[in-house]
């Protein structure tokens, strides 16, 4: 029901799992996620494979510290759902982990971080937060 639910539940479980790749369904929403994850350093690396399925697949490989084994991202927490959906202006965007986070926010320009939201002067629904 819920394709952004899914995608970071994939993730999520992906990581739990220590797995290097983790293939998932694309969509447009999707795919601009990935590429935000990709320049914010969330991800190693990623791929749009559109020869798969009717709408092609995501493949990405996840970002694990060689030292410690830890994954870069911490936590991903969806925030807005199709049943509650969550709004916010340009001075009510939020702050995660007090700037080490990012939040995606699904704007009238495109899907953006908080920062690009405040900086292009633009709300919109928060979709979620990555530490």
């Amino acid at each position: 029901m819920d394709p952004i639910a899914d995608y970071l539940t994939r993730l999520r479980n992906a990581i739990k799992a220590k797995h290097r790749v983790v293939e998932i369904p694309a969509s447009n929403v999707k795919k601009a996620m990935t590429e935000i994850l990709y320049k914010q350093g969330y991800i190693l690396n990623y791929k749009f494979d559109d020869e798969a399925g009717p709408q092609g697949t995501i493949k990405i490989a996840l970002k694990y510290d060689p030292a410690t084994g830890t994954n870069a991202i911490r936590t991903l927490k969806r925030v807005s759902s199709p049943g509650l959906r969550t709004y916010k202006g340009v001075k009510e965007l939020p702050r995660v982990i007090n700037g080490l986070g990012i939040a995606l926010i699904s704007t009238s320009h495109g899907i953006m971080t908080e920062k690009q939201a405040k900086n292009d002067n633009v709300g919109g629904e928060v979709l979620c937060y990555v530490s």
